[in-house]
């Protein structure tokens, strides 16, 4: 399934986007709640307005669900896995990833901390 091109600007209004994808509105609104990576601004007027990585990101995800018949739970993990989509806070990966993330934050700044007392003049 070859990707169309897209026209050289930065932002897109859902009826361009339906174009571009080749599904309608209502189907980008629901992909819209099912994958946390699509979220169009709003402009002044309340009318969606999507970025260009929204649109990639939505052809990517009619190429899994429609091109490799795909279900949306296994488009989503396709999408994490490529870094994509993030991760759900109930999955407990996201909880273990938290996890190791504080600890390497507290460990940077007990390094800092142990570098600053070897830098300061009075260390012996």
């Amino acid at each position: 399934m070859s990707r169309p091109q897209l026209p050289d600007k930065l932002y897109f209004r859902i009826g361009e986007v339906s174009e571009i994808v080749g599904v309608e509105p209502h189907v980008l609104r629901y992909w819209e709640t099912e994958f946390r990576s699509i979220r169009p601004e709003k402009s002044r007027k309340g009318q969606r307005v999507y970025s260009r990585r929204d649109v990639e990101t939505l052809l990517k995800v009619k190429e899994l669900l429609y091109g490799h018949r795909y279900t949306i739970a296994g488009a989503k993990r396709k999408l994490r896995g490529e870094g994509v989509e993030p991760l759900d806070e109930a999955d407990p990966t996201y909880r273990e990833i938290r996890s190791l993330r504080a600890g390497l934050l507290a460990l940077r700044d007990d390094l800092a901390s142990a570098l600053a007392s070897f830098e300061s003049p009075g260390a012996t």
